[in-house]
């Protein structure tokens, strides 16, 4: 009998496996057909108006919602879309390949050895001919830098460190500022640039400098597709000024030894062990590339957080609690779940170093070739429902795989600790306040001022 309803019980789940899976496959299609009729909406909205229609389509489409939706209609029809010619004109390929459904994206980001991260390039042009450990392969070379920052910027240094400090720098903006900051420029760059003085060591010539010098080489690095000479440029020039200021900086650290504990002193004292890359050109290489990344990600990111709190005024409460009962690990879960609906890179993108089959075995196999370019997209593998329950939904409790916000793989990202210790300060001492609102009008509203970075949002509060 034990048999008999052990086997009864393997059918039935079997059998609600087929029905689950024919219900999303349905779910899928029709979800693809509602958005693309949004977008076709959207689209003729857009004619009717008198204003100019590039400039419309590129603020609609672009947008968070939209971009959501599109990534729907592609993951319902079109999962992986090939197109075999150059379209990408800043890196070296023969292709371009966009990848939306989850597992794809995890396949594509998870093989190193297949498709190769890009950016060696381009850490030449800033570095003037070295790399960055971004811009390598699974190599000793990639090992040795790592493990040398990795000791030169010690995980334990979040909690002694970091933390006090942007707790205490935040809370004091926030206390002063009479009611009324524009979150990215008042707030989020000012303290960022004054953690990478107190802790990196390197303050630049001014706060000023060091945002200026990070935001174009990160835009240069990471949204530049098309070799644009304006980018390109901006790039060139922060990164001639950065490494002289890097080169002069560790001379001069190195001259009056001055001992102090920060990533900077730590380094020097690697150097005397005779680590490997940790001569002053490797210094100032790895400090080009973890600079960059530090300054514009994290205000970006926390921005954007922010913005879509806002957006749900009952998630926001829900946030605010949490801000007040100094619940920093429940706020973590509020803002990652945040930014799972805009996140600053909605796309990983990759080289193939080999042909490649990709999703062998499914409906949704396809040939990659080597030399193709390739985005995965992180926005649509994390809001698709054959893996993601109610993805649309904002939920907190999602297990951690249902987020690629920090990359994955060889090449995720330096700073994720770092990043996810800090956002909840960011945020703390605004949530805890009584009817925080956004100005009136556009100057409440994230502004990106014709760059990839918010620059402008203005918030109120009693």
């Amino acid at each position: 009998m034990a048999f008999f309803m052990g086997f009864v019980k393997i059918i039935f789940n079997y059998l609600m496996n087929i029905v689950r899976n024919i219900g999303t496959f349905i779910y899928v299609i029709l979800w693809g057909l509602w958005n693309l009729l949004k977008l076709f909406v959207t689209f003729l909205a857009c004619l009717v108006k008198p204003s100019s229609l590039k400039q419309q389509l590129a603020e609609k489409f672009t947008s968070p919602k939209m971009m959501r939706s599109i990534m729907a209609v592609f993951r319902a029809f079109f999962p992986t879309i090939i197109i075999n010619k150059k379209v990408i004109t800043a890196f070296e390929n023969n292709g371009t390949a966009l990848v939306t459904a989850y597992e794809d994206v995890l396949e594509v980001v998870h093989q190193d050895a297949v498709f190769e991260t890009v950016y060696k390039p381009k850490m030449h042009l800033l570095t003037k001919g070295g790399n960055f450990f971004l811009g390598m392969q699974d190599s000793p070379d990639y090992t040795n830098n790592v493990s040398d920052m990795r000791l030169a910027a010690n995980r334990d240094d979040i909690s002694t460190i970091i933390k006090p400090f942007v707790y205490k720098e935040v809370a004091g903006i926030v206390e002063q500022s009479e009611g009324k900051i524009d979150i990215p420029q008042q707030l989020m760059l000012p303290v960022l640039a004054r953690m990478v003085g107190v802790y990196f060591g390197a303050p630049g010539p001014s706060e000023q400098d060091m945002i200026q010098w990070t935001h174009k080489m990160f835009h240069y690095i990471f949204y530049d597709f098309f070799n644009d000479k304006t980018v390109v440029g901006n790039a060139e020039e922060a990164s001639a000024a950065c490494r002289d200021y890097l080169d002069n900086l560790i001379r001069e650290r190195k001259e009056n030894n001055t001992g102090n504990d920060d990533v900077l002193g730590r380094c020097l004292k690697l150097q005397k062990a005779q680590m490997p890359f940790m001569d002053d050109i490797g210094i100032r290489n790895n400090y080009l590339g973890m600079l960059t990344a530090m300054v514009p990600t994290i205000s970006n990111a926390t921005t954007r957080v922010l913005d879509q709190l806002l957006e749900r005024p009952e998630i926001l409460a829900r946030a605010q609690a949490a801000a007040r009962a100094d619940d920093d690990a429940l706020l973590l879960r509020y803002i990652v779940e945040a930014f799972r609906f805009n996140p600053m890179n909605p796309v990983i993108f990759r080289v193939a170093a080999k042909d490649h089959t990709l999703a062998a075995g499914t409906l949704r196999q396809r040939k990659i070739r080597k030399g193709c370019f390739v985005f995965a997209a992180n926005l649509s593998a994390m809001f698709d429902p054959w893996v993601i329950p109610h993805a649309d939904q904002f939920d907190i409790n999602r297990p951690a795989d249902n987020y690629i916000l920090w990359g994955m793989g060889l090449h995720r990202c330096f700073g994720d600790h770092i990043s996810q210790a800090v956002m909840p300060l960011f945020l703390k001492p605004l949530l805890k306040k009584d009817n925080l609102r956004r100005a009136a009008g556009k100057a409440g509203k994230m502004d990106m001022d014709g760059t990839p970075f918010p620059q402008h949002m203005h918030i109120l509060f009693d």
